[in-house]
């Protein structure tokens, strides 16, 4: 087998390997992802994310989770695949556009510490809807960024057992195909810190899009400003939503780790 040559990359803890399938040859259904993805035994990523032409936007980037399973949409990957195309030559533009499952998305690349993404119109199907879990009532947004998300709003991050909440929300009838959970707690209009679990990969560290989904739920409700810093634990994103039929704007760093071959 011909070495598969990768870059390992992070937005703010949320980490990827990137893959350029236009200059190697690659048949994905032959990559163990689920194996690689292991963080013991393999090379550890929440996402792979394999770069491959398009004909409605300037490249397009295929979404695997963690446990082998296709996503959407990713905007922490998003960014990463910005500095990967920009830093290995592949374009000499700072501002240019990716497609994914769920559209075609504009990049602009101001510094590799501050990528921001046009993450489309948030579609909120649901503001605020009650929904009962192990006996008690609690009030979730529901929405999509292009993938599917749930959001609570908690008083204290610390205190919510998410592991245990976040299939139960996920597999509610609003989300037939599942859905990114995140827990949100406001700290000011401005400002919230967010914990997401995320489809096929589980909890982790940051999540572009569940920071998106959170920001416009919390706006949508009236609980936050039209610009927010969203916090997670290492490290923040900025989030840009001016109200409805307006796109959301997402805003943050793009690390690489290392390089490799598989």
């Amino acid at each position: 087998m011909t070495p598969i040559h990768f870059v390992k990359m992070h937005g703010i803890g949320n980490d990827f390997v990137v893959i350029d399938a236009i200059n190697q040859k690659i048949n994905s259904t032959q990559l163990p992802i689920a194996k690689l993805s292991n963080r013991n035994t393999g090379i550890g990523f929440d996402q792979l994310l394999m770069i491959e032409p398009s004909k409605n936007a300037d490249f397009f980037c295929r979404i695997f989770n963690a446990d082998g399973s296709e996503a959407e949409q990713c905007g922490n990957g998003l960014r990463c695949v910005a500095r990967f195309l920009h830093e290995n030559g592949l374009t000499k533009n700072k501002s240019f556009s990716l497609e994914t499952k769920a559209g075609v998305f504009p990049v602009e690349i101001n510094d590799y510490n501050h990528v921001r993404v046009t993450m489309g119109v948030p579609e909120i199907k649901e503001p605020l809807v009650q929904i009962n879990v192990d006996h008690l009532t609690m009030p979730i947004s529901v929405l999509s960024m292009g993938n599917p998300h749930a959001v609570l709003k908690v008083d204290e991050l610390k205190e919510i057992n998410a592991a245990k909440l976040a299939p139960v929300i996920a597999s509610q009838k609003y989300f037939p195909h599942g859905a990114n959970v995140g827990f949100m707690q406001i700290l000011n209009k401005d400002h919230i810190r967010l914990r997401t679990f995320e489809r096929g990969a589980g909890e982790t560290l940051a999540c572009g899009s569940n920071a998106c989904a959170s920001a416009v739920a919390g706006i949508k409700n009236g609980w936050l400003a039209p610009q927010v810093q969203v916090e997670f634990s290492q490290g923040s994103v900025w989030v840009e939503w001016q109200g409805d039929g307006q796109v959301a704007h997402l805003t943050g760093s793009a690390e690489m780790v290392f390089t490799g071959q598989i």
